[in-house]
């Protein structure tokens, strides 16, 4: 690597790049490179003692990481060869400015060349294997004015940082709460397994295998590859713009979530497990009472009621018994995990049991339903011709002892008996209105 310029082998200075500095413009020219040098040195020294970089020399790397670091490497590497270079021409800008205080003309033009022109030679040496900005073939010369190198470190050091602060951002963020949530697996399986929920006998045993197993591959992955990782913010300049890619892990922790779910309903099957069955027992021993009511009624109104349709009642459910007596079993044995999703389903089942047995034991007394509301609706009449007076009418008696033997006898012919009954309504109707609108004429002649 050669850096800093001479005179011409004639002994006269160079040409001056632009307007000859005076000693105030060259004095001002030397303390803003100055300046430029000890801002470029601390960022070097920030990014090569950066946690990210250091991070990413010792990591086994793969994929994008892996390609994109041995190019910032190379990056860096150039950084350090610009910043030698610029640190020797302006180190020699400043001896030849020291030489005396009052420069002539010769070291004007000299100075401004220096200062401004390319005066930086990077030869082979220092260009080798090194990357350049405009993507195309590395050159094995170039020169430099000390502006221009200020602008290659700026635009080295930019790219070169974005890289070890996104990975160093991800390393930061996702590793972490993997662990977290691997630890938060650990227990879980713990518990799962505490309550028979295991792999290939339960559903959620299977989904904690596969989350373990995803889990860990995305460790590895976020470790040996954290670029893959990486979102850019669109637009964004500053270096490090972006966050880290949680999708997979967001999948991994709603999934271990849904398992918590399951876990906690097995568990409430075994605190109330007992308590449940007892009331299934109950509802399903109601059914049955019901059942046999309605089995029993179905005799007495085949007895009682002649030319009536009666439904069949059929007998106790057989298959809900075996189930009740099954979800026993996985009690005793603490088999939680097939305890509750038979449970939920007993539950269901043996309510429309309940249900069943009620609407047939409704449908069964329907034909006494209605001999008691004839029986009602005659006695109410019979009481009423009562009431006016009319209960020795020989017409009513008729009617009224008729109408009674068919609803009082047994089998009794409901569509008969409702004949009768509304013969002896309207008989009733017939004697009562003379009566009612009697007293209504007499005061009505007067």
């Amino acid at each position: 690597m050669g850096a800093g310029s001479s005179p011409s082998s004639t002994g006269r200075p160079p040409e001056p790049v632009g307007p000859v500095m005076d000693r105030d413009e060259a004095d001002r020219a030397l303390a803003r490179l100055d300046a430029e040098h000890e801002a470029v040195e601390s960022s070097l020294l920030a990014l090569q003692d950066h946690a990210g970089r250091r991070l990413l020399e010792g990591a086994g790397l793969t994929g994008v990481t892996k390609e994109r670091w041995a190019a910032t490497e190379q990056s860096i590497s150039l950084l350090w060869a610009y910043f030698d270079a610029y640190s020797s021409a302006l180190a020699s800008a400043r001896e030849l400015r020291a030489r005396r205080r009052w420069p002539n003309r010769d070291d004007l033009v000299e100075l401004t060349d220096r200062l401004r022109g390319e005066s930086v030679t990077l030869s082979g040496a220092a260009l080798h294997g090194a990357p350049t900005l405009a993507g195309g073939p590395a050159k094995l010369t170039e020169r430099f004015s000390l502006a221009d190198l200020v602008h290659r470190m700026n635009e080295l050091y930019a790219r070169s940082l974005d890289l070890v602060v996104a990975a160093d951002a991800v390393w930061s963020a996702l590793p972490a709460r993997i662990d977290l949530l691997a630890a938060e697996l650990h227990r879980t399986r713990g518990l799962a397994h505490s309550v028979g929920v295991r792999p290939g006998e339960h559903p959620s045993g299977d989904d904690l295998e596969s989350i373990t197993a995803e889990l860990a591959e995305l460790r590895s992955r976020v470790i040996s590859d954290p670029l893959a990782f990486w979102v850019p913010a669109p637009g964004s300049s500053a270096p490090g713009g972006g966050r880290p890619d949680t999708a997979r892990y967001d999948r991994a922790a709603r999934a271990l979530e849904d398992v918590r779910r399951e876990i906690d309903a097995v568990l409430t099957v075994r605190q109330d497990a007992e308590q449940r069955l007892a009331r299934l027992r109950d509802v399903l021993s109601r059914a049955d009472r019901t059942l046999a009511e309605a089995r029993s009624a179905r005799g007495e109104v085949l007895a009682k009621i002649a030319a009536s349709e009666v439904p069949a009642v059929s007998g106790p459910s057989i298959v809900l018994q075996e189930q009740l007596a099954s979800a026993a079993e996985y009690r005793r044995h603490a088999q939680w995990h097939r305890l509750s999703p038979l449970l939920e389903s007993l539950e269901r089942e043996a309510e429309d049991e309940l249900l069943r047995a009620r609407e047939s034991l409704t449908a069964v007394t329907a034909p006494l339903a209605v001999r008691a509301e004839l029986r009602g609706r005659l006695d109410a009449y019979k009481a009423k011709v009562a009431r006016h007076g009319m209960a020795e009418d020989p017409l009513l008696i008729e009617r009224y002892d008729a109408a009674r033997r068919m609803l009082w006898s047994a089998p009794c012919d409901l569509r008969v008996a409702e004949q009768a009954v509304l013969r002896y309504q309207r008989a009733a109707a017939e004697v009562l209105v003379p009566r009612q609108s009697g007293p209504h004429d007499v005061r009505g002649d007067s």
